[in-house]
């Protein structure tokens, strides 16, 4: 059966290539264009499959006529875990909550609790992973929102990240009061590559449960913003705990 196609519009002036139209039924977009036939071009790209053919469009062509209409797509925390070993050069997080059920339910969680020194573990997968990211010359930034007072599972955090910047990340906090002056987002999200946003979604326990990949550049580019304005104001977690 023949697709239903309708021509959102083109890139070269007065008509021809390179183009767009949508499937009006399944929502598919259909780009045309120019090939890419230099074999050192082709050697570059990943997952170009047997039958595929790259070509070339203006990067304002996708911008002025891709479809705005967004599915999420939403993965599991298999496939998000992923990202924190594949990225290429910046994974930075906003973190906005009042606690984390994770946190709660561990043994370092209830040391702290009790007043002790926390044992933290400076060679389960996550410090091993940052150590070997950092030495490759990436980044882990974070910038993590405290009430006033902090809460208990910010007070934690606090004492947590010193453990994770000994491993390789740059962490800074923010009141939560100068992130609302700022008009920062609710949302708990990661940026990575300055290209992909992972926002977090929580349920009404505090558990993780999936996240939502983003890459349109519009959206990615408001979190870019959010995240400049929250690094540039936010302060260094071992200054800010100081004059708790």
């Amino acid at each position: 059966m023949a697709r239903n196609l309708r021509f959102n519009g083109t890139g070269s002036g007065g008509g021809g290539c390179p183009s767009v139209h949508e499937d009006l039924d399944s929502g598919e977009v259909v780009v045309h264009g120019p090939p890419l036939t230099d074999p050192e071009d082709i050697a570059q790209l990943q997952h170009l499959n047997e039958g595929e053919v790259p070509i070339v469009v203006p990067r304002d062509l996708l911008v002025d006529f891709a479809p705005r209409n967004r599915t999420p797509r939403i993965v599991d925390l298999e496939a998000f875990g992923k990202l924190f070993a594949t990225f290429e050069h910046t994974a930075w997080r906003l973190e906005t909550r009042r606690r984390f059920a994770s946190d709660e339910a561990t043994d370092t969680y209830a040391q702290f609790q009790a007043g002790r020194p926390v044992d933290w573990d400076y060679e389960d997968d996550w410090c091993r992973n940052a150590r070997a990211q950092t030495a490759l010359g990436k980044r882990f930034e974070r910038v993590r929102i405290v009430d006033n007072p902090p809460t208990p599972g910010q007070l934690y955090l606090l004492d947590n990240a010193r453990r994770n910047c000994a491993v390789g990340e740059d962490i800074r906090n923010l009141w939560r009061t100068d992130a609302e002056r700022l008009r920062l987002p609710s949302e708990d999200f990661w940026i990575f590559d300055s290209r992909l946003v992972a926002l977090l979604n929580f349920d009404a326990d505090d558990q993780l449960v999936d996240v939502e990949l983003i890459t349109e550049p519009a959206i990615v580019n408001r979190y870019a913003q959010v995240r400049d304005a929250a690094w540039h104001f936010a302060i260094r977690c071992d200054a800010f705990a100081a004059n708790l």
